[in-house]
């Protein structure tokens, strides 16, 4: 009998990316449970399930029985809006799901979490899975996941192991957010380096974080109640990486750049503005929570997912940074091509 696998927000950057994975196994019988419907998930045979979990719904109406392992990775990902939206989908979302896996017999429940969970204010060096939630978050969608991380963890029993990935700053082709953001502040003109320049952080290749979580599901019970934080085979400079990636979108290396004490001021006058007119979107131009990752250190120390889950990265950072140029190449020639 084939595993029945539930995949929330497949057809998302990670969510295509752990499902592509999953399908090289013909002993899996997968589903993708997402807000609309996707062509490339249709096309690759995938049975999809158009929900949005902060809507009202009975999940054992609309989801298939005898499921066995759900991946959660669905969320709404930002750094300005409603504080309610972020609440409604990360928190009262992933509470739905989880309590929903618990009475149907889901076996395994591994969650997409975020590093941001941990970070408050200061340089996280070399830190472990050990390392407090803070007193506060500076961003709704980092207190929001920080809630239904707790949330998922503190579900975990031999009936049902649980589990929490925490990927840092996914990249890959077809990224919907980090690289295209970067890349269009650096066409207007706007992007700055905040800091000095020196500060560490981890990234992660797609491919990679969908690897982790995969291996989260085989690692079984001894994965159980536990998270994982997940990244490359080192950290980076951000603003050398940075710089590589406008390099490769044919842009000029960030030249100018802004104190972090500075741009955390700008950052506060924003938040405040914004928060009185009522505005929700665009996003403010700066914020407290972007100064700070764009200025601070921010890697992890990866020993218990080596040693819990056999993780490893597949894609190197220098093969992911040919991959991702040969992504722009043939978008250009494409362009080139009407």
């Amino acid at each position: 009998m084939k595993k029945k696998i539930l995949v929330t927000g497949g057809g998302g950057f990670l969510g295509t990316a752990l499902i592509k994975l999953l399908k090289q196994n013909a002993d899996y019988e997968i589903y993708s449970l997402s807000r609309k419907n996707y062509l490339l998930l249709k096309n690759e045979g995938i049975t999809q399930i158009q929900h949005d979990l902060s809507a009202e719904g009975d999940l054992q109406v609309i989801l298939p029985s005898e499921i066995d392992v759900v991946f959660h990775t669905a969320a709404l990902a930002g750094i300005w809006g409603k504080k309610e939206h972020f609440f409604n989908i990360n928190t009262e979302g992933t509470i739905k799901i989880v309590d929903w896996a618990k009475q149907s017999g889901v076996k395994q429940f591994i969650y997409t979490s975020t590093p941001s969970v941990v970070f408050g204010k200061d340089d996280l060096i070399n830190v472990d899975e050990a390392t407090p939630y803070p007193d506060k978050h500076l961003c709704h969608y980092a207190a929001s996941k920080g809630l239904a991380e707790k949330y998922v963890l503190q579900n975990h029993s031999l009936k049902m192991m649980t589990c929490a990935i925490r990927p840092h700053l996914i990249w890959g082709p077809g990224d919907p957010h980090l690289f295209p953001r970067i890349v269009e502040k650096a066409r207007q003109g706007k992007l700055k380096r905040v800091g000095e320049g020196l500060n560490l952080v981890d990234i992660v290749y797609v491919d990679n974080a969908a690897w982790a979580h995969v291996l989260a599901m085989e690692a079984g019970l001894k994965a159980g109640g536990k998270a994982y934080f997940i990244g490359q085979e080192k950290p980076v400079n951000l603003w050398d990486f940075i710089n590589t990636v406008l390099t490769i979108h044919s842009l000029p290396k960030v030249e100018e750049s802004i104190s972090l004490k500075t741009a955390y001021r700008i950052g506060f006058l924003f938040e405040k503005i914004f928060e009185l007119i009522g505005i929700h979107q665009p996003d403010p131009p700066m914020t407290r929570f972007v100064a700070l990752n764009l200025a601070t250190s921010h890697y992890f120390n990866q020993e218990n997912a080596f040693k819990d889950l056999g993780y490893k990265p597949l894609i190197s950072i220098e093969t992911g940074l040919k991959l991702i140029d040969q992504e722009v190449k043939m978008r250009k020639e494409k362009i080139k091509g009407f």
